[in-house]
């Protein structure tokens, strides 16, 4: 039976430290639906298991010796492996690249190794990511098994969004700034996009991705060696420029206020977390919406939850515009899903489209 059938989902388990092999033996034992059917010391040994055992689920430790993490899942890829990859990250220096390269590359998600904690507190952060993570892998393979949007709900939503004043008003390139927002897949989905963006793009591509403090400078760097664009990871204060994108900080919110001299500026802020995100969408769309509220356009890409929603209505609420990813192409359906669900995506694209989108309706073409 196929594991997008409902079967339990098999897990292989990668690293090279005997105390975190045992904790994450331990926490998967506790998660409803799990099987752990092996247990590798390093990459290669993870690679050698997994075409064995062919299983589901791989958690990849970052750092391993004769072949790390990164290396171990460019091998399963190359081997026609179709299993999710968790990869395990200490919250460093060296841990952060090598992850970040791993999202972009198509890992399925990643959980860190926190420092300085005791080890029980150390056990229930891995146990709340874990069993997140798996919850996402079920609704993954459930979208893919039979589709979350009815093709009619996907076509009612093109044809409202084609024949739309609001559609037209969009093609004359009336839109200040395009906001994104992703979760998990969204690294390797913002690896297609941003760089197929042209580098004339006259607005400014404000970017909330979730991800905790520490990574999204990397996917910054990243993402700015790739495009056209010039990618930043966002400050407090820095000033908000057309033909740049702003990542926001991880473990940060991140708002747009107007400037005290003129112009648009990053408010990079603390606060709790909303829906379990820190940076929100939801929060940077409702601080877009006063002030730029009927110029925004909003994409809504791959992810967990329902961030966004609340933050899509208020900008709709302006006149703004919402574009929503396509159910397929989603490592997991939950954001997009949730927007075009209320009701609130003038249009439900492929990702391959969306870059296209973007480029049209903000009054530039595509160029090779």
């Amino acid at each position: 039976m196929s594991p997008m059938t409902g079967r339990r989902i098999a897990v292989l388990v990668a690293d090279d430290s005997a105390l975190y092999r045992q904790m994450l033996l331990n926490v998967l034992s506790h998660v409803p639906g799990v099987d752990v059917v092996g247990v590798a010391h390093d990459g290669l040994d993870a690679v050698a298991q997994a075409e064995s055992l062919r299983p589901d689920v791989v958690t990849l430790d970052v750092s391993m010796p004769r072949l790390d993490g990164l290396g171990a899942l460019r091998e399963l890829r190359r081997r026609g492996s179709r299993a999710k990859v968790i990869m395990v990250s200490s919250l460093t220096s060296e841990g952060s690249p090598a992850t970040v390269e791993a999202l972009m590359e198509g890992a399925f998600d990643f959980v860190t190794k926190p420092a300085g904690l005791e080890t029980h507190q150390v056990r229930a952060h891995i146990h709340a990511a874990l069993l997140e993570k798996i919850a996402a892998i079920v609704d993954a393979r459930t979208v893919a098994a039979a589709a979350a949007m009815p093709p009619a709900m996907e076509h009612a939503t093109r044809d409202a969004a084609a024949g739309s004043p609001r559609a037209v008003a969009a093609r004359e390139g009336r839109f200040d700034v395009v906001a994104i927002g992703t979760s998990t897949g969204g690294p390797q989905a913002l690896t297609s996009l941003l760089p197929a963006l042209p580098a004339d793009l006259p607005s400014p591509v404000i970017v909330v991705q979730h991800m905790p403090a520490g990574f999204t400078a990397q996917l910054a760097t990243r993402l700015d060696e790739l495009s056209r664009l010039r990618v930043v990871e966002a400050a407090d204060g820095m000033p908000v420029a057309p033909g740049t994108v702003y990542i926001a900080p991880g473990g940060a919110h991140m708002r747009i206020d107007r400037a005290p001299g003129g112009g648009f500026r990053c408010v990079v802020h603390d606060g709790p977390h909303r829906l379990g995100c820190r940076p929100s969408f939801d929060t940077l769309l409702e601080s877009l919406a006063p002030i730029l509220g009927a110029k925004t356009l909003a994409v809504v890409l791959t992810g967990i939850g329902r961030d966004g929603v609340e933050g899509c209505t208020a900008i709709r609420r302006e006149g703004g515009y919402v574009v929503a990813q396509a159910a397929a192409g989603c490592a997991v359906y939950g954001m997009p899903k949730a927007v075009a669900e209320e009701g609130l995506a003038d249009s439900v694209l492929p990702l391959d489209d969306i870059a296209a989108a973007i480029a049209r309706v903000v009054g530039r073409r595509l160029r090779p």
